[in-house]
């Protein structure tokens, strides 16, 4: 898998909902945006298949459809889920992409923030390689500034007051990214990037 460097840079298709570079891996689990849907807000998340493993290719098999529900014991309490995710970001920094945003990744589920149900229908899911006590790798938090830099560019209406956590759409039913994540670390490489010390 190739590493992504701090000084890579990224850009937005905002027609096509593509981000570059990335890896394009396509997932099945995905539908149309709702009309009346606005782009503006980024869930942040974690994910390690098995729990609390890393680096294999069980999150990418199951944003496919495609996991060996019997490889492991966990596995058969999400028997048959079917989710994804925008865009993943594993440990080492890889960015792989399965869903374009311009249309709806299932990565929510049932949610709300600020008064408006369906997040699904107006985010971007992020995935981050992780669980909610591990720290998550440096080089996640180098590229994931970046990431978000673009999308803020493509898409003008998302700020930085609409990056949440999934804990933060379906509290109480979800935890991540957890309490590993390092947030003002985030906000502030996200200053440093917009040039606001605020």
């Amino acid at each position: 898998m190739p590493e992504v460097t701090a000084t890579s840079e990224y850009t937005v298709n905002a027609e096509t909902g593509l981000i570059d570079p990335a890896r394009q891996c396509l997932s099945p689990n995905r539908d149309p945006r709702p009309d009346s849907a606005s782009l503006d807000m980024i869930v942040l998340h974690g994910i390690s298949l098995p729990p609390g493993k890393f680096g294999g290719g069980e999150i990418e098999a199951l944003f496919l459809n495609e996991l060996d529900w019997d490889a492991h014991p966990y596995f058969g309490e999400i028997r048959g889920m079917e989710v994804s995710a925008h865009l993943l970001i594993r440990r080492d920094g890889e960015l792989v992409q399965f869903v374009p945003f311009t249309e709806r990744a299932w990565h929510a589920g049932e949610s709300s923030f600020r008064g408006r149900a369906r997040c699904n229908d107006f985010s971007v899911g992020i995935e981050l390689e992780g669980e909610d006590d591990t720290p998550y790798d440096d080089r996640q938090y180098a590229v994931l500034p970046a990431i978000l830099e673009a999308l803020e560019a493509a898409y003008p209406q998302i700020t930085a007051r609409n990056i949440v956590g999934h804990c933060d759409v379906s509290p109480g039913r979800k935890s991540d990214p957890g309490p590993a994540f390092d947030w003002l670390r985030l906000y502030d490489a996200l200053g440093e990037k917009t040039g606001n010390d605020n």
